[in-house]
């Protein structure tokens, strides 16, 4: 059994600033999107199938940066506490309080997405495609950073093995289910996408893919995490992350097998 590191959650002391392991995350997350973007440009046909030069990816990290904070903000207060805000809503914006979710923030990536094609000339699916490849690196930081600051920490193995998180206020060994996150929604799904991206795919096949296999290892990895408390189980038994995650593996599902479809029949009338 190991005990949780309790990590100082600031990472510099610059003066009277300072940074802390979960911001440098959201650098870290940033700045893989650029770099891996760079690289995916520099490669293969995804240049000339986006229309996209290293100008427009630069653009794009900023509109998806924008949709990620808003989206990610909102979709917290809709789908975890909705009453609460609806007393206190001049705290909504109030995000160095923490709270944030996926979901909500990949819709506003989406949203945001989905302004910046149409504002520069450039098809949705095929640049929604080339980005999905990147965002897993950012979803492995961010949990990194969770498990850093000892937060969302896993249900109790029920046995000697596990590690004990003593923000949780109990000497219980519990999964570190940060770590199966950052290892499943972060590093296997990159693998997934980048190897199933890296040949020429049907318009929004690799955003059904991502749609999929993220919505597959989160379902997966919340039997291990600790329910929110102001939450708990809820029907079926299944979490809110579970919950939100079965319309995304659905919607996957649909839009993969509508592009191969699509595909299959432009390949026959061409």
């Amino acid at each position: 059994m190991f005990i949780h590191p309790q990590f100082d959650p600031i990472a510099l002391q610059l003066g009277p600033v300072a940074v802390r392991w979960y911001g440098l995350m959201y650098l870290v997350a940033f700045l893989g999107f650029f770099l891996l973007g760079r690289l995916r440009l520099s490669r293969g046909p995804h240049a000339a199938l986006t229309g996209m030069n290293s100008r427009d990816l630069e653009d794009l990290l900023f509109y998806g940066a924008m949709g990620v904070v808003l989206g990610g903000r909102l979709g917290y207060v809709l789908f975890y506490k909705p009453a609460y805000y609806l007393a206190h809503p001049l705290e909504i914006p109030a995000v160095w309080q923490g709270g944030m979710a996926f979901h909500g923030g990949l819709l506003g990536v989406i949203v945001a997405i989905a302004l910046w094609s149409r504002l520069r000339g450039k098809t949705f699916w095929r640049v929604i495609d080339f980005v999905a490849p990147l965002v897993p690196i950012g979803l492995a930081a961010g949990r990194l950073g969770n498990f850093i600051n000892g937060e969302l920490w896993g249900r109790p193995t029920g046995a000697d093995w596990g590690m004990v998180f003593p923000q949780a206020g109990d000497a219980l060994a519990r999964h570190p289910s940060q770590l199966y996150q950052f290892a499943g929604e972060g590093l296997a799904l990159f693998a997934l996408l980048w190897w199933y991206s890296a040949k020429p795919r049907p318009p929004a096949a690799v955003s059904g893919m991502f749609l999929i296999g993220y919505g597959t290892f989160r379902f997966m990895a919340e039997f291990a995490r600790q329910p929110d408390a102001f939450l708990g189980i809820l029907a079926f038994g299944l979490t809110m992350g579970q919950l939100l995650s079965l319309p995304m593996i659905a919607a996957g599902l649909l839009l993969w097998r509508w592009a191969l479809r699509r595909g299959a029949l432009i390949e026959q009338a061409g």
